[in-house]
């Protein structure tokens, strides 16, 4: 965009040199392994269009929680493939996470410099994780609710603040109104900004450090 405008906008933002250490940058050359990670943040944009979307109709108290899940699968116009879209994309996050550091950790690329790279994409997959178990609980229908109710109770073995801590995650000793709120505020605020913080990050430093190429078989 060699414009006035292109000009204009390059000398107070500088756009020209991010877009070539984006889009111009070298790559080694790869195999379709490698577009993993291209994959996961294609999903997890997704996610976060589809939950906005879901936010708009959902109400998370007891009383109209499962009702709203209900108005949105079948009254809400392509509400079914909103949500749809929304929970078998959950499932497709945590799939391509893991299989995302598995292959950076089968080809080595965790090594020097990218130990970061590799530590905040462990913690990105804790994110992902987190974003399932308390998305879970969001329907509050039976399976959800006993689903949770185990799921909680696995935090209280941890030595010494076990009880402690599933009182945190409960809100209280059992499941509640309270529990719902707290895992719809963790779900649609601490997590989303913990994942854009992550990804902001990870990405940074994937472009700062490059990728590695394929490792090479010895003969």
């Amino acid at each position: 965009m060699d414009t006035k405008l292109g000009n204009y906008l390059d000398e107070r933002f500088g756009w020209r040199g991010v877009w070539a250490a984006i889009f111009l940058r070298k790559i080694p050359h790869v195999n379709w392994l490698y577009t993993l990670g291209s994959a996961t943040l294609f999903v997890a944009t997704l996610q976060i269009v589809t939950g906005i979307l879901l936010t708009m109709y959902y109400v998370p108290t007891p009383d109209h929680a499962y009702d709203s899940v209900t108005y949105i699968t079948t009254q809400l116009p392509a509400g079914w493939f909103i949500r749809g879209l929304h929970h078998w994309g959950a499932s497709a996050m945590v799939v391509l996470t893991v299989l995302h550091l598995l292959r950076v950790f089968f080809y080595g690329a965790y090594k020097y410099p990218r130990e970061v790279t590799w530590s905040t994409g462990v913690l990105l997959l804790l994110v992902v994780v987190g974003f399932g178990f308390t998305g879970y609980l969001l329907p509050w229908d039976q399976k959800a609710f006993w689903a949770t109710t185990v799921g909680t109770r696995i935090i209280a073995v941890a030595p010494g603040i076990g009880p402690w801590l599933l009182r945190v995650a409960r809100g209280g000793d059992e499941l509640s109104a309270v529990t719902l709120a707290r895992f719809f505020g963790v779900h649609v605020w601490v997590l989303p900004a913990a994942l854009l913080a992550l990804l902001l990050i990870h990405m940074y430093l994937v472009i700062r450090n490059g990728i590695s190429a394929v490792p090479e078989r010895k003969e």
